[in-house]
This record gives structure tokens, sequence and C-alpha cells, in this order.
């Protein structure tokens, strides 16, 4: 029997919406997509707790799940709005149900407001593109969710909020300079998460596609001069989607193997799969 997993989408509706528009799926779809990719057999179920009156899983409903994924979220965690509160109670309940859970970006800021940390603007800026230079803790260097990855690497990324205050008990597996916390293990209520800060699930193509929307951003911010600029690194991104073997736009984005190579850029995930999801399915006797 294969696995069965919950994709837990952070984004509202109109949110999924847009990016399906442009892309042809919403994150939650393209996140399900590659789960199957590293595990085939692989089913994949899709929750919205940022809508109003989501039918959401209880306790025994997560139970039920061999793993759980959080997608990022175009929201603010800070804001605790309704549709922010919604995602906080359930990611409570993942902890509660036992159930091995991993998350990217918003995945790993809920995942820690849930277990008492906090989340706040990083006051160095927005991380865009890819975040540089990730270098994984003495923790980290021993831990089965960095497997595989060197002592730095760089990882597509888009965020402005950054985990400030890790929850009591959280292991910060990987760090950089814009950010103490970009992958860490947080354990609470009997539960325990995965999750990185940055985006492995992200393809060169699907991050052209963001970054596309939010051009203005990166003039506004100072990482493109004008909005040409911006759509030329948008068109760059594309073109290496396409044909991996341009070695001429890798070389000018700094762009190297643990980004081009998809089962590297998704190492995280698919450590996750491999030394959390299937032991535990066997340990509960879902074999």
């Amino acid at each position: 029997m294969g696995l069965r997993l919950l994709v837990i989408e952070g984004n509202t509706r109109g949110a999924r919406d847009i990016h399906k528009a442009a892309f042809g799926q919403m994150p939650s779809e393209s996140y399900a997509a590659v789960l199957s990719r590293i595990d085939p057999d692989t089913v994949c179920d899709l929750a919205f707790p940022a809508d109003p009156g989501a039918n959401l899983p209880d306790k025994a409903g997560l139970e039920s799940y061999d793993g759980i994924v959080l997608t990022g979220s175009h929201l603010s965690i800070y804001d605790r709005t309704p549709d922010i509160l919604s995602q906080i109670d359930l990611m409570r309940a993942v902890y509660a149900s036992r159930t091995p859970a991993f998350g990217s970006c918003w995945g790993l800021q809920i995942a820690a407001v849930a277990a008492a940390g906090d989340v706040q603007k990083n006051p160095l800026g927005r991380e865009v593109g890819f975040a540089r230079r990730l270098v994984p803790t003495e923790a980290g260097r021993a831990h089965p969710m960095l497997a595989g990855r060197p002592d730095a690497y760089d990882a597509p990324a888009i965020h402005l909020d950054m985990v400030s205050v890790p929850p009591p008990d959280c292991t910060v597996l990987a760090s950089n300079r814009v950010s103490a916390v970009q992958a860490a293990e947080i354990r609470h209520a009997g539960g325990t998460f995965w999750g990185v800060q940055y985006h492995p699930e992200f393809s060169l193509g699907e991050l052209a596609v963001i970054l596309d929307r939010r051009k203005a951003i990166l003039v506004a911010e100072g990482f493109c001069r004008t909005e040409s600029d911006a759509a030329a690194f948008v068109a760059d991104l594309a073109t290496l989607q396409e044909d991996r073997q341009r070695a001429d736009l890798a070389w000018r984005h700094g762009i190297d193997a643990e980004v081009l190579d998809s089962s590297r850029r998704t190492r995280e995930i698919a450590n996750f799969i491999h030394h959390r999801v299937k032991p535990g399915k066997s340990a509960r006797g879902r074999a």
C-alpha cells in the first residue's frame, strides 16, 4: 500500500487562484506533484484551512495519514486574522496526532508559533530568489533531514518574515546571514516537525512565475534596478527550467547543481519521506 499524505495549503483562495492561473497548479498541487515524484505510490489529499468554513480533519483524521506537509503562504502570521488562527489551531492538532510533519517557509513559521515560538518581520529585509550560503549547524550536520547536503548550499526562497524566537524544544539545523533559523526540528505535545524557511519544492519555473508577479517589489527593495532587469532575471530562470545546460545563465546567477538538479534541490523532502514517513508507517503497522 502506498503512502497517504495530507498537504495543507497556507494560502487563501484568492492567492491560490492567482497562482494556478499563472502556473497551472495551486501551490498545494505542485507540492503534491513533488511528493509523488519522490514516491510514485503516494496519494495526496489537500486541505485549505484559510478558507471560511473549511472542513478540516480532527486529531483522529490527522492520525490516519502517514505524513503531513505544509506549504508556504502569502500571509504574515503576526496579523492573527481568523484565516491564520485556524491554521495555528490545525498545526497544534497535527502535533497532538503525532503524525510526521514537514513544512516549507510558512509551514516552519506556523509550526514554530503553534509550539510557543514567535515569528516577526526580518529586520534585514526580504530574502528573495535564493537563500544563499545555507550552513548546517553542528546538529544539522548529523541530522537525517539534511543528509546529503554539502557544508554550504543555496535553495529557492522568498520570505520577509522569519522565526524570531524558536520554540522551547527546537533544534536549529541550518542558518545563513539572513535568518538564524533556516531549518529546524521542533518537538511539541508528543509530535515532531521538520521544516525549512526556504522552498525545496520550488522548481525554477515555479519560482519564475512567483517572481514575475513581484517585479515591482524586486525594484522597490533594490534587488533590481528596473522592471526590465527584473523581467530579464525571471526570463533567465524560465530558460534554465527548460534547458539545464545553459551554463552561462547558471554562472550569471550563481546557480549550481544543488538547485538545478531536482533530486538534490528536494533532498529535505525526500529525506522526510524516507527517514520519517516510511519508518513511521511501518512502526504503526501500516506497511
